[in-house]
C-alpha cells in the first residue's frame, strides 16, 4: 500500500496529487512556498511579457506537439487571472473545464513528456492551498511587481513634492522666513496628514503653524531643562 505509515497531511497530499497523473506525490510540507498571495495584483496590466527568443528555442516549444504548445500558452494566460496571480488549480478536470476539453483527453496529454503542464509543479500558497506554480511566469510577473512598486514610488514622491510645494506657497502667505525653513515645512505636512487633513484650509494651515510652534517651544525648554 502506498499510503502505509503516512501521515493524516501526507494522505491528504496523496490523493490530491494522482489527480494530476504527470507529478509526483509529494508531502505538503515539502512543497515551496508561493511567493505572492491573494492581495497581490496586477489589475491594470492587460498585456503580459513574453520571452519570444527563449519561447522560439525552447524544448516545449521544438518537442511539444501543435495541440499541446497550443494549450501550454492558453494555461499561461489564465494563471495571469488566478489568485494567487501566476497560479493555477491543482485540479485536473478544473483545468480541462478551462481549456473546454474532454478531462480524459487532458489528461492523456499530459502524460506526454511535454505535454501542457510541461515544468509546471506545485506550491504551497497562503493559507496552505496547494497550486501549480511556473518558473517563467514566477519570474515574469516578480519583475512585473517589482516595476509596478518602483512606479508607485516615483508616483508618491512626486505627489509629495507637489504637496509640499503647495504647502510651502500657502505658508509663506503668513510667514514668509517660515516657509524657508524645510525642517518646519516637512513636520507641518506630517502633522497634517496625522490629524487626517483632507483639504487643507485656512483654519487647517494656522493649526499646523501653531502645533509647529508649540513643538519648537517644547524642543527649547528641554534643552534648557
Amino acid at each position: 500500500m502506498p499510503l502505509a505509515g503516512c501521515t493524516p497531511a501526507a494522505a491528504r497530499v496523496f490523493f490530491m496529487t494522482t489527480r494530476a497523473v504527470h507529478l509526483l506525490p509529494v508531502d505538503a510540507e515539502e512543497l515551496p512556498d508561493y511567493p505572492f498571495g491573494a492581495d497581490d495584483r496586477l489589475d491594470s496590466h492587460y498585456f503580459m511579457v513574453w520571452e519570444r527568443r527563449r519561447w522560439l528555442n525552447s524544448d516545449m516549444r521544438l518537442k511539444g506537439t501543435p495541440e499541446c504548445r497550443a494549450l501550454y500558452f492558453d494555461l499561461t494566460n489564465i494563471a495571469y487571472d488566478q489568485s494567487p496571480v501566476g497560479t493555477l488549480p491543482d485540479d485536473m478536470d478544473v483545468l480541462a473545464k478551462m481549456l473546454f476539453l474532454d478531462p480524459g483527453h487532458f489528461r492523456a496529454l499530459c502524460k506526454l513528456d511535454y505535454g501542457p503542464l510541461h515544468k509546471w509543479t506545485r506550491c504551497r500558497c497562503e493559507g496552505g492551498e496547494v497550486r501549480l506554480m511556473h518558473p517563467m511566469v514566477l519570474r515574469s510577473l516578480t519583475e512585473a511587481i517589482a516595476r509596478k512598486e518602483d512606479n508607485r514610488a516615483r508616483n508618491e514622491a512626486a505627489n509629495a513634492a507637489k504637496r509640499l510645494q503647495r504647502l510651502r506657497a500657502t505658508v509663506a502667505g503668513y510667514q514668509a522666513e517660515l516657509a524657508k525653513n524645510d525642517a518646519a515645512v516637512r513636520w507641518i505636512d506630517e502633522w497634517l496628514m496625522k490629524e487626517g487633513c483632507e483639504y487643507r484650509s485656512a483654519a487647517w494651515i494656522e493649526r499646523a503653524m501653531l502645533a509647529w510652534s508649540n513643538h519648537v517651544f517644547d524642543l527649547g525648554r528641554a534643552r534648557l531643562s
